[in-house]
């Protein structure tokens, strides 16, 4: 008779641990699912990737072009090179608001990563009078000329429609700033 129980609780622990291995494998197998799932609703793709990038980059660009146009504006004592760079300063103020509304409406944050541009901010606040405009029509040409780029390079990588439409719209007067201070460069040269 003390054989009936042990060989019943044997049965009643091997059916336990049966059971146990049953529900272990079937939530493993469930895990990985929901995980995919899990992975599609985050995953991003090389697209989605390049045009935050954009984003992000110009409107860095953009807010050091913004701020270099205004210490010219209080800085050169050269009525054109003031006059251009109102005009460099309310054109990238409408692409930075553009950016950002654009970002905004796709869930993207802009912050400032990088702040390389507070060194060229650094070297024109601390120009002296003579050598200012120089200084400042070299840093102007150079960060539009990486704008500019920005903008073509998106163009070409990118299938969205809001995107191409912000590109065609402000490239040619991004062009016509450019060469607009190459010419005034070589003037004062």
């Amino acid at each position: 008779m003390k054989a009936i129980p042990i060989l019943k609780a044997v049965y009643f622990k091997v059916f336990f641990l049966l059971v146990l291995v049953v529900c272990a494998t079937s939530c493993r197998k469930i895990n990985p699912i929901e995980n995919t799932f899990k992975n599609q609703a985050f995953a991003k793709n090389d697209r989605e990737e390049t045009e935050v990038f954009f984003f992000i980059s110009t409107a860095n660009i953009s807010k050091s072009i913004i701020s270099k146009s205004q210490i010219a504006q209080q800085k050169s004592s050269d009525v054109i090179v003031q006059e251009l760079s109102k005009r460099i300063e309310v054109q990238e103020s409408q692409l930075l608001d553009e950016v950002t509304k654009m970002a905004t409406s796709k869930l993207i944050v802009i912050t400032e990563i990088n702040a390389t541009h507070k060194r060229d901010l650094y070297n024109l606040i601390d120009a002296s009078s003579n050598d200012f405009d120089t200084i400042y029509l070299n840093a102007m040409k150079e960060a539009m000329s990486d704008q500019i780029e920005l903008l073509e390079k998106i163009s070409r990588e990118t299938n969205d429609k809001e995107i191409l439409e912000l590109v065609l719209r402000f490239l040619p007067e991004q062009y016509k700033l450019l060469r607009e201070t190459e010419r005034i460069k070589k003037q004062n040269v």
